[in-house]
Formats: structure tokens, C-alpha cells, sequence
């Protein structure tokens, strides 16, 4: 057998097997969030962030990313969750180095990207805080199912009192910025850390 052949035989059994093997693993891992793999597509955007820079997803290579959306001045469902994400980086450990949080407003009229990375700030000094026009802000929102409203003011209010609604969820996305996981508002602190934990591990 010729000693080409014989090394292009083997170099294709290696490879082989470690795709089946790396399928395998990502098949084995005990999901508790949910699995979201091939039916979101993968992170993408250029918004504002804090000092007049753009923020674009490319930066975020490498990193496990943690996608939410609200705004600034939500009563509740933000400040909840940003919360709690804080806490999943506090008890990530070292594995939180690949971790990052990003929150995007929904809510550009009152929220200047100084003011919401100084919003994000107050929950981890590593989240980036982002938003950018109307159309920029609904096309990343459509692209991944997020639905919000924002109401008009009510008569005799100023026109920067209103209410804004919004859905809730935690977008999950790997290193490679492929969407993998989706955590509810019902999901416990100690279920996402878990599983971000061992997606940072398959991924590494």
C-alpha cells in the first residue's frame, strides 16, 4: 500500500473520530436550560456602547456570551436579571474570564450608552451596555424572537414618562457566537451557572 495512501487514510480516521467524538460529548451534556442549538442563528450586531465606540459581535469571539434585553429604568424584570447574572459570573470562578454579559436597550430614547454602561457597571464591571437607533435596536430583536412595546405617554405626562414592555429571557451564545442555550426568568441561578459551565468546557 503506497505510503501516501497510508497516511491520508489515517489523517481521515483521525479526523473522523474526532468529529464524531466532539458530536458525542456535545450529545452526553445534561442540558437543564433550554437547548437552542440550530434554531436561532448566530450572534451578530454593531450597536453604541459607552464613549461614543461601536460594539460589534466580533469582539466578542472567544467569549460565551450572555445576551439580554430591557432598559435602563425597568422597575423589575432587568434589575432582577442583572442581578442574578452577576451572581452566575461571581460563581463561574476562573471560567468566568470567558464569560461576558451584554445588555441591550431596547429603550435608545432615554438610554445613551454612557448611561446604560453605567447602569450595567453597578451589576459587573465586565458587562457591556448597548443600544443604538430604532431600526438597529428591532432588527436585533426580530432576529432573535425578542418582542417589546413602548407606550405613549399618558396625558399630561412628560414625554419621556412612559412604559416599556418586553420579553424576557437570557440568550446564550459560545465562543464561536453560535446560539446554544435560551434560560427563562423561572431558571434557577444555580441551573444557569451549571450549564454555562459546561458549555465553556465543550467549547474550550
Amino acid at each position: 500500500m503506497p505510503a501516501s495512501f497510508t497516511a491520508r487514510f489515517w489523517r481521515t480516521l483521525l479526523f473522523v473520530t474526532c468529529t464524531l467524538l466532539a458530536a458525542c460529548g456535545d450529545r452526553a451534556v445534561n442540558w437543564t436550560l433550554y437547548d437552542i442549538k440550530g434554531h436561532l442563528p448566530d450572534l451578530k450586531f454593531s450597536l453604541s456602547g459607552a464613549g461614543g465606540k461601536t460594539v460589534t459581535s466580533d469582539q466578542l469571539k472567544g467569549k460565551t456570551v450572555l445576551l439580554f434585553f430591557g432598559y435602563a429604568s425597568c422597575p423589575d424584570i432587568c434589575p432582577t436579571t442583572m442581578a442574578q447574572l452577576s451572581s452566575v459570573i461571581e460563581q463561574l470562578g476562573d471560567d468566568a474570564r470567558d464569560v461576558r454579559i451584554v445588555f441591550v436597550s431596547v429603550d435608545p430614547h432615554r438610554d445613551t450608552p454612557d448611561k446604560l454602561q453605567a447602569y450595567v457597571d453597578a451589576f459587573n464591571r465586565q458587562a457591556i451596555g448597548v443600544t443604538g437607533t430604532e431600526k438597529q435596536v428591532a432588527d436585533l430583536a426580530r432576529r432573535y424572537r425578542v418582542a417589546y412595546q413602548i407606550e405613549k405617554p399618558r396625558p399630561g405626562d412628560s414625554a419621556e414618562s412612559y412604559d416599556v414592555t418586553h420579553s424576557r429571557g437570557v440568550y446564550i451564545f459560545d465562543n464561536k457566537g453560535r446560539a446554544r442555550l435560551l434560560a427563562s426568568d423561572t431558571d434557577s441561578t444555580e441551573a444557569i451557572v451549571k450549564d454555562v459551565r459546561q458549555l465553556v468546557d465543550i467549547t474550550r
